[in-house]
This record gives C-alpha cells, structure tokens and sequence, in this order.
C-alpha cells in the first residue's frame, strides 16, 4: 500500500514550481546586464546635459527680490 500524501501540500509545491519557472523566463526575457543599466544611465545624462545646453533663457524677464506683490 502507498504511503498517502497530502494534497494541499502537493498543489502547493506544485504552484511554487510553476512561480520559479516562470520567474526564470522573465528574467532571461526581460532582464538587463549591469553594464547595460549602467550604460543606459550614461545615455540618459548625456541627452540631458544636451537638451539644458540647448536652452535659450528669456532676455525680458525681470526677477524680482522683494517681497511685494505685482500689481
């Protein structure tokens, strides 16, 4: 006679499996490379100094230093 087994226990183990294989494909489909991380944050600080560079601020307007209201 066979030893009985729990099924909830069984449905469980199951469950954990399917979660570990799945994890396992998304991390090969969608995963990045330390370098390509850091890669992609140098991109992003060179577009950003480009486009601050590429600025132009406004010749006629006047900043005030006071603490009255305009009007």
């Amino acid at each position: 006679m066979a030893d009985p087994i729990n099924l909830r226990l069984a449905r469980k183990a199951k469950a954990r499996a399917d979660a570990q294989r799945q994890a396992e494909q998304n991390r090969v489909r969608f995963g990045r490379t330390k370098a390509e991380k850091q890669a992609g944050k140098a991109e992003n600080a060179r577009a950003s100094k480009a486009q601050e560079a590429g600025k132009i601020e406004e010749a006629g307007k006047i900043e005030r230093k006071d603490d009255r209201p305009e009007g």
